[in-house]
């Protein structure tokens, strides 16, 4: 029995050793998630920077933020040269940090008063009484585009929906952001990776 749980034992801390030479790959994972909500993200506020600018500064309808110019110019070149960043593994830890305080920024301004819930659904136990009010909303919609439209044909995609806007994604890619700031763009598969092994890990040569 001891021999057994030895042999085990051994099996497994050795296919953990093997295992290590992956573990870029999670971090590869989260990147490759991330760099186009990023990039899109960015791309929409500079390249509609006046809009952007607008939204930002009005405080009736919009975010009421202060030197909304320089906010939507900082977020936008934050989200687009962060996901040009993490796409190739470059500078990851670094441009996390900025890139987390983005999606902190946007949850709190903009997120925050909408709950948890990305999309509303009544049946989640994280719904709150907004999202609970809004199925009344859905289905008074449902019942006019089953009415007056061809329901059929507006469905065939997916399913009629209203929009939460509450904290969901911001958190989560805040989380994934937050993991990549601890582990960085990963063994093999970043450019920070083979960046460190030619500057720094780079054996001296004797004379």
């Amino acid at each position: 029995m001891h021999t057994l749980l030895t042999k085990s034992t051994d099996l497994y801390q050795h296919s953990l050793t093997h295992l290590s030479h992956l573990d870029g790959l999670a971090p590869l994972l989260f990147r490759i998630y991330l760099a186009p909500i990023m990039l899109q993200a960015g791309w929409n506020k500079l390249a509609n920077f006046s809009d952007t600018v607008t939204w930002f500064g009005n405080a009736e309808w919009g975010l009421g933020l202060p030197f909304p110019a320089l906010m939507t110019a900082l977020a936008g070149g934050t989200e687009l040269l962060g996901g040009i960043a993490l796409l190739l593994g470059l500078a990851v830890r670094w441009f996390s940090v900025p890139l987390m305080i983005t999606m902190l920024v946007a949850a709190l301004s903009v997120h925050w008063p909408n709950g948890w819930l990305a999309i509303a659904d009544a049946s989640s136990w994280l719904a709150n009484q907004q999202v609970i009010d809004a199925q009344q909303q859905l289905a008074v919609s449902k019942e006019i585009l089953q009415t007056h439209g061809n329901y059929d044909w507006l469905t065939m995609n997916g399913s009629i929906v209203i929009l939460n806007n509450g904290i969901e994604f911001a958190a989560t890619y805040f989380i994934m952001l937050l993991s990549l700031l601890f582990t960085g763009g990963g063994r093999y598969v970043s450019a920070d990776f083979w960046i460190k092994r030619a500057l720094i890990d780079a054996p001296v040569k004797k004379s």
